[in-house]
């Protein structure tokens, strides 16, 4: 690992929205157990499993690995809707109610010349109401993304519509956000106060990832800062 580093000349910041902006992951995990529980308890210990394996990725892909992987039964559009349903009625009430992380406004004050916009796993509808009624959503003025579009496939439209201007930053907290990132060419920091992923600090040795515990790490006060040009300045 090695100490967070802005990028020059930054343009956008993409943010992972659970584990990163919301302490939700925790909260999400509980509810894939719970849905997957009507098909028995192996059920839901394996879905919870891949859950935890491939953070960043939609329910609705985790849904259809429970349906086709673990009850080895064919892929089932209705079905997959029907869990992705009883998921978001679990998890909704609780992502308007938990902890956020400290520091967001501030550094939106901060950044003034920055585009920001949210790049999540979550449920796209889902995100935007629970943004707008945590009143952050006014923070996002490039959009607040998600499912069932994949990560890769919404940098990938958001690129080639100019909406996200490269070079830009992509604060996440799974081996996925990474992965996206690097696909689509954007620097990464990894956010590990709530991450889920057990083997993260090994992850980020080896592959070099600047890592700090939270959004608030970046404030000045804190150690790293950036100017209007996302210089950096100690």
């Amino acid at each position: 690992m090695i100490a967070a580093t802005m990028p020059k000349f930054c343009k956008t910041l993409v943010f992972d929205c659970d584990g990163v902006i919301l302490d939700s992951n925790r909260i999400k995990t509980e509810a894939f157990g719970h849905v997957a529980m009507q098909f028995g308890a192996d059920a839901a210990k394996e879905l919870v499993r891949f859950h935890v394996q491939h953070g960043g990725v939609s329910r609705y892909r985790k849904f259809e690995y429970l349906l086709v992987k673990i009850l080895q039964r064919a892929s089932d559009a209705t079905e997959i809707e029907r869990l992705a349903r009883q998921y978001g009625l679990r998890v909704c009430d609780q992502l308007l109610q938990c902890p956020m992380t400290p520091g967001l406004k501030e550094l939106r004050k901060a950044t003034p010349h920055t585009n920001w916009m949210v790049v999540s796993g979550g449920d796209q509808a889902e995100l935007q109401y629970i943004f707008a009624q945590r009143g952050l959503a006014s923070l996002f003025d490039r959009g607040i993304h998600g499912s069932p579009a994949t990560k890769d496939e919404i940098l990938s439209r958001e690129i080639a519509s100019g909406h996200l201007v490269l070079p830009a930053l992509f604060l996440g907290d799974s081996r996925y956000d990474h992965e996206a990132a690097q696909r689509a060419g954007l620097v990464f920091i990894f956010i590990h106060e709530w991450t889920e992923f057990s083997n993260w600090r090994e992850y980020c040795e080896i592959n070099d990832i600047s890592t700090v515990k939270r959004i608030a790490d970046l404030h000045p006060h804190t150690g790293f800062w950036w100017n209007k040009d996302c210089e950096q300045i100690q």
